[in-house]
């Protein structure tokens, strides 16, 4: 049985995220519809410590409609009874939606409460547009959705927005669209008014998006599909081995690496990602090797379930040769 926090904050925060969480799934079905090939969710649930310390529900897409994958999550984690532990609870939701058609962009959206042991909390809020196929329309849309939607917070999220998504080594960046806050306490409203609003535009932006080239209907070429299969690699290199949360989600446990790697599309080049070890900087070219041990000997590489596990493993067992 899955047990919750029981901080107020922590509590409304979850009332939040659940909501937001729905309202986004609600949302993309909709947009489906515009096209043949409408999509449904399944939900799936998991257990932090068989519920003792909480959990999570995500939606998943069911393969066929328009998403290559597409995942909604809500967890909330809680050590309220365990003093040794740096933070009382932290609840979040996270999302990735890589849609099929690749003149459809993908985004990634992460809005989380965290309750320290010292009684300090604070929110962390991302949202990053990722084409494979760039637009300018959709960019300067999603940018002025994020300058309306952050208000006075827009440059500090975008800065930092585009440098964590920065990847040295490649010489580019993940998305074309960035904001991050970290450890954020609003000054003018409640973190909870401020999320609610911030997520509702960026989610509705989104929608809009896919609807727009739902409409358009237009057939990639193969040319644009290889670029998508790139860009997928491309995002891959960047989750696995420099998106700090992804990491601390596989090293502190396994009993959710699918839903932490859930924001893995459903192939790679994986002839692409063998030319970008060549080309990292230690450690991270250690890193790619032993992703590619890990990973089925295709060009077309596909990130199964099964993948995904010998991935969270292999990453776990590189750090723990680090330390």
């Amino acid at each position: 049985m899955r047990t919750y926090a029981q901080h107020p904050q922590a509590k409304e925060a979850l009332l939040l995220l659940n909501e937001l969480q729905s309202y986004f799934k609600d949302e993309l079905i909709k947009a489906s519809e515009l096209s043949t090939q409408p999509s449904e969710f399944i939900s799936v649930e998991w257990l932090r410590d068989q519920g003792l310390h909480g959990g999570g529900k995500r939606f998943e897409a069911i393969e066929g409609g328009i998403f290559n994958r597409a995942s909604i999550n809500v967890s909330q984690i809680h050590y309220e009874d365990d003093t040794a532990k740096h933070y009382d609870s932290a609840t979040a939701l996270s999302t990735i939606i890589h849609p099929a058609n690749p003149l459809l962009p993908s985004v990634h959206m992460h809005f989380s409460w965290t309750i320290l042991k010292d009684g300090s909390s604070y929110w962390r809020i991302m949202a990053d547009l990722n084409p494979s196929h760039f637009n300018k329309d959709d960019k300067e849309y999603f940018d002025q959705t994020l300058k309306v939607a952050a208000k006075t917070y827009y440059l500090q999220g975008t800065k930092a927005g585009n440098h964590y998504f920065d990847i040295p080594a490649l010489k580019t960046r993940r998305g074309v669209s960035h904001f991050y806050l970290e450890g954020f306490n609003p000054a003018e409203e409640s973190g909870d008014t401020f999320t609610r609003h911030f997520a509702r535009n960026v989610m509705d932006t989104y929608v809009h998006i896919l609807k727009s080239h739902l409409m358009d209907s237009a057939t990639p070429s193969v040319e644009q599909r290889q670029q998508q299969l790139d860009y997928h690699t491309l995002y891959f290199y960047q989750v696995l081995t420099l998106d700090k949360g992804t990491t601390a989600g596989l090293l502190v446990h396994n009993q959710n690496d699918v839903g932490t790697l859930g924001s893995l599309p459903s192939h790679i080049n994986r002839n692409l990602l063998q030319d970008w070890q060549k080309c990292s900087p230690e450690p991270i070219n250690e890193l790619v090797s032993t992703l590619l041990t890990a990973l089925p000997d295709y060009k077309i590489c596909p990130i199964t379930i099964e993948v995904k596990a010998k991935l969270a493993q292999a990453i776990r067992e590189f750090n723990h040769r680090k330390m």
